[in-house]
């Protein structure tokens, strides 16, 4: 049993802490909602508490699950003295390289370690426990780590050192732009041609075409229904972050900026909050 201190319930954090729960752990979690920390307390017999320091007051681990690079400095500075000697900070957070590298240099001389772990999966794989996690840190961070995250984890890799994880994270929103676009278009251009979508997709996804956005959002796509899965506001952060990214690195990245901004037109019809699979919604208007 680890003393865990987990800051951030939100859709993906409030199961992951649940699984830490479930594994045997002491859990104690911080909301800036008190509710969602009371509900998730009641529900897992865990403890919740009024700040991060009280939290991670002693912890053996603080694992973050926040919003975007200031929330994770935020609680970083508020968790780091609270904590235990040689305590591990695990940030779940989707936030950029540079703040994981800065984050993993203070923790070290601070005496505690620091690893950027974010994930893929959405909501569905923190509820399953089966999220695909690329963790950014030293080997034997890492290793400290692994066994943490296991609970809620269906593949843990290590990339390499602080902020290869975020690195990793940007490559796969940069991939899941194109895919989730290219089977928007498709589906739009399959209703446009009269094409009945069911046997389409029966077809092509049995072959070369086949995605996890294809089986699981095809037909959620084709009824227009967005209100749930992972927030078209989020894909923006994350998207802002790649292209930021690639200013500094020399990538070129064309889909992903245009991708960007079709999903600024979503926001703009009302769609921050709906799941990335709503680009469709943006063809289907004109």
């Amino acid at each position: 049993m680890t003393r865990v201190a987990f800051i951030g319930l939100g859709v993906m954090g409030a199961p992951m802490a649940g699984h830490l729960a479930q594994a045997g752990h002491e859990v104690r979690v911080y909301n800036r909602s008190p509710e969602k920390a009371q509900a998730w307390a009641s529900a897992h017999n865990g403890m919740a508490c009024g700040g991060v320091a009280e939290a991670a007051q002693n912890a053996e681990a603080a694992i973050l699950c926040v919003g975007d690079d200031r929330d994770v400095r935020a609680v970083f500075d508020a968790a780091l003295s609270a904590l235990a000697p040689d305590a591990l900070l695990i940030d779940h957070t989707t936030a950029s390289a540079s703040l994981a590298r800065s984050l993993s240099d203070e923790a070290k001389a601070n005496g505690r370690a620091f690893v950027d772990a974010p994930v893929s999966g959405g909501q569905a794989g923190a509820e399953a426990g089966k999220l695909a996690i690329m963790v950014g840190g030293d080997a034997a961070d890492f290793a400290r780590a692994a066994p943490l995250m296991q609970p809620y984890a269906a593949a843990i890799t290590h990339i390499g050192p602080a902020g290869c994880g975020q690195l990793a994270k940007m490559v796969n929103q940069i991939c899941i732009a194109g895919i989730v676009q290219g089977l928007a278009e498709g589906l739009h251009f399959a209703d446009a041609a009269g094409l009945d979508i069911e046997k389409v997709i029966g077809a092509i996804s049995k072959g070369a075409a086949q995605s996890w956005q294809m089986e699981n959002r095809w037909r959620t796509m084709r009824d227009g229904k967005f209100d749930f899965g992972f927030a078209v506001d989020w894909m923006r952060k994350d998207l802002g972050l790649v292209l930021a990214e690639a200013r500094a690195n020399g990538a070129s990245t064309p889909v992903a900026a245009l991708v960007d901004q079709f999903y600024a037109e979503v926001q703009a019809m009302g769609g921050g909050r709906w799941d990335t699979s709503s680009l469709i919604a943006r063809l289907s208007r004109r």
